[in-house]
């Protein structure tokens, strides 16, 4: 896909591990300073790549054009369920924000944690927790087999290869 609000299809899975560590350590810093405000610019970016893959982001920049090159040849996989992943991440940064707005701190640090659960098992994993529950409502038949043919054909997968 080549317009500006679509998402890659495949997606190099280096590169979305890199948006994640980036993530991570914004989350890491967040939490540690209580500078919860962070949580906007977050949900900023996440609404970012859910709309237009990297090309509106920084950090999917960054990522894309600057260090998965430098990491060897890309490791592509099926774009949907990442689209998905940045749709939930874009929610809960996005909750966390309005409770730093309701002045729910504590909530906001919640929120902050679960973040940093998710992110560190994406960047330093490669265990995507929102592409584990797209391919969950797959198998239920909440998301139609063609929204990612890839997806769908369980059987005929390999092995994923790290």
């Amino acid at each position: 896909m080549t317009g500006l609000f679509s998402f890659p299809n495949p997606v190099n899975e280096k590169a979305a591990r890199i948006v994640a560590g980036l993530v991570l350590v914004t989350c890491i810093v967040a939490l540690a300073t209580a500078q919860y405000w962070l949580l906007a610019p977050l949900a900023l970016g996440f609404l970012a790549r859910v709309l237009t893959g990297p090309r509106l982001s920084p950090y999917g920049q960054l990522a894309t054009k600057l260090i998965a090159p430098r990491l060897g040849e890309p490791h592509y996989v099926a774009g949907p369920p990442k689209r998905f992943a940045q749709a939930v991440g874009l929610a809960l940064t996005s909750a966390g924000t309005v409770l730093v707005l309701l002045g729910l701190e504590g909530a906001a640090a919640a929120v902050l944690a679960a973040m940093i659960v998710a992110t560190g098992l994406e960047s330093l994993f490669a265990v995507c927790l929102g592409c584990k529950v797209f391919a969950g409502l797959m198998r239920l038949g909440l998301v139609p087999a063609e929204v990612c043919a890839e997806c769908a054909d369980f059987g005929a997968r390999p092995a994923p290869s790290r």
